[in-house]
């Protein structure tokens, strides 16, 4: 019945061999976040004006929308995963821990959403 022998994975008492899946995707998304941080900040670095008319302008360059938008959805990734993992650990009540998964998918999928439509109505010539 351990989690060794087969009534014991039958019965659901061993691993369900997902874990290193999801430490996997949050280290990747890790990386990814220095790498489109770095690259933020040094674009930030050579602008030298802060004004909305440099940044909407700078934004309206494929060349900043596109990484923008992978910044947008890598950082709301990476922080719904590591949400996720810090609800599944603490909140103990079964539909407490529904509920609070639930409104962080909602939050994150909700902020990514907004996010990204800023940045492709920047980018396009709209306005935000």
């Amino acid at each position: 019945m351990g989690n060794g022998t087969s009534i014991g994975r039958v019965r659901g008492l061993g691993s369900a061999h997902h874990g290193a899946h999801h430490w996997l995707v949050q280290r990747t998304t890790a990386i990814g976040n220095v790498v489109l941080m770095a690259w933020l900040l040094a674009s930030f670095m050579m602008m030298g004006d802060f004004g909305y008319a440099s940044v909407a302008g700078w934004l309206a360059q494929p060349i900043a929308a596109v990484p923008m938008i992978l910044l947008v959805i890598s950082l709301f990734w990476h922080a719904r995963l590591g949400l996720q993992v810090v609800i599944e650990d603490y909140v103990h009540d079964t539909g407490t821990k529904f509920a609070a998964l639930s409104a962080l998918n909602l939050a994150t999928l909700g902020g990514s959403a907004f996010a990204i439509f800023s940045v492709a109505a920047l980018s396009f010539g709209g306005q935000a």
